[in-house]
């Protein structure tokens, strides 16, 4: 299924604005070689000074002493104040910080650790004909507006070959999917080659195992859902013939990379690698909400091209990173989550003016919970096992997040001995008891006859009286 996507992950989508992550071939004689390049790297960006809506500087100076003090004893943060992390995660990890932080959120430091100079001998190794021919064809498709991948020859086209060609052979028999290009793009814009391809074995294989494979069951998940969530939505996709496999995989497999303005992209990335696959759920339901949640939407949308217009056509001003990822006090979705928990209970059914636009739909307001992907993906293969005869799909366990991933790392290191030895306390066995000390038999005998024979002939001296003119030392006892 994912080989199937071709040439639909080279589109773009004209609709959005220059700031977006998204990008196409006609676009490389577009810019001019004098337009300033935005914060992020993107040439002729619109992000290149923070707008209205950023933090102010003070509260990102603020974010960054939390993440370096957090980060300076991961394990103890990890073990005693992962809902801290999972909190600033969704704030958003401040740019200078996530080269730092995202290799501890996936795990990928440790895989480097176990593993010194793998990356190296995969990097330095000929990779198969038939990937790099495929690979060679996609580095100039990889974000063009960027500069690090503008120039065929330069550090970025040259990084994401050995990055894509070094996963090739790590898993020879997964190999190559078009979808890993955007996603090994975006981590190189943040780390050197050796860190995004680690990060790039956990996010395939921990965070989306089966993902870039032929079957993809969460777009029959992601369908239930919406049929549960938004069912007016789900019965006009159904009507156009709009199917998940038309727009769900570009979403999915790409994280949202060519599909959000590359601010909210960073943001999106920030809370799937510490929360897991939900948020890709959540992020995509708020889409679909935001793109044909009214009536008037809807209706504006008779047929197939139409309704994917739409669903690649929202106002950016909508995918603003703080609106999209604000975390509401007061869920927004509450009038349309008939059958999911919500923060006061389970939450009521939809009313008929249902999806109203007063308030703009927010990612971590939907209140999906991991649970929910389990239950729903258990009822989805026992539908498949009625409706088909030949061989299910066997979705491969997945963790979900960054507190699992670390977790089952902490257990792994237990059971193979690569952690650090605790240091023992050695108790010593007690010595053997001395005997008692006799005392010195002094009945019938002065005191101060045994001073004047273990200490020599009495000091002269005038005697002092006690109690009478007899010396105190003359009384026998």
């Amino acid at each position: 299924m994912a080989q199937a996507l071709g040439e639909d992950l080279v589109q773009t989508c004209e609709l959005q604005d220059d700031s977006s992550s998204l990008g196409s071939d006609s676009e490389l004689s577009g810019p001019c070689p004098y337009r300033q390049a935005d914060r992020y790297g993107f040439i002729g960006g619109s992000s290149a000074e923070p707008g209205r809506g950023h933090p102010p500087a003070d509260l990102i100076r603020q974010r960054e002493m939390k993440w370096v003090e957090m980060t300076s004893h991961w394990e103890k943060t990890m073990s005693r104040r992962y809902k801290k992390v999972k909190m600033q995660c969704r704030k958003g990890i401040p740019s200078a910080l996530r080269a730092r932080c995202w290799p501890l959120l996936c795990g990928a430091h440790v895989c480097q650790k176990n593993s010194p100079g793998t990356y190296q001998e995969l990097a330095e190794a000929p990779g198969e004909p038939q990937w790099m021919e495929t690979i060679g064809r996609d580095l100039h498709r990889q974000f063009p507006l960027h500069e690090m991948f503008v120039s065929p020859q330069g550090h970025g086209q040259q990084g994401l070959l050995q990055v894509l060609k070094a996963y090739t052979l790590y898993r020879p028999e997964q190999g190559y999917c078009q979808a890993q290009g955007p996603v090994a793009a975006v981590l190189l814009m943040h780390l050197p080659p050796e860190e995004a391809f680690w990060c790039l074995v956990q996010i395939c294989e921990l965070y989306l195992p089966g993902y870039y494979g032929p079957h993809m069951l969460d777009a029959e998940v992601f369908m239930a859902l919406l049929r549960r969530l938004l069912p007016r939505v789900h019965k006009h996709l159904q009507q156009v013939g709009v199917g998940p496999l038309l727009y769900l995989p570009e979403w999915f497999l790409c994280l949202f990379a060519r599909s959000l303005p590359f601010p909210t992209v960073l943001r999106v990335w920030d809370a799937f690698l510490s929360e897991g696959v939900k948020v890709l759920f959540r992020v995509g339901l708020t889409l679909v909400r935001l793109a044909l949640g009214t009536t008037e939407q809807r209706l504006a949308c008779p047929g197939l091209l139409e309704t994917l217009g739409a669903l690649r056509a929202i106002p950016p001003t909508q995918l603003q990173e703080e609106i999209f990822m604000s975390q509401p006090s007061v869920t927004s979705w509450g009038c349309v989550l008939p059958a999911l928990w919500g923060p006061h209970g389970f939450l009521p059914s939809p009313s008929p003016g249902e999806l109203s636009t007063n308030r703009s739909p927010q990612v971590h307001s939907v209140a999906l919970s991991e649970q929910d992907l389990q239950r729903e993906i258990k009822a989805q293969l026992a539908r498949l096992s009625e409706s088909k005869s030949g061989p299910l799909p066997q979705p491969k366990a997945r963790l979900a997040g960054a507190q699992a991933i670390f977790e089952a790392q902490q257990l792994a290191g237990v059971r193979g001995g690569t952690r650090p030895e605790v240091p023992r306390i050695v108790v010593q066995p007690p010595e053997e008891p001395r005997p008692p000390r006799r005392k010195p038999q002094t009945r019938g005998k002065t005191f101060h006859g045994l001073l004047t024979r273990s200490r020599g002939p009495p000091i002269e001296g005038p005697t002092r009286s006690h109690r009478s003119s007899t010396s105190f030392l003359d009384t026998r006892f």
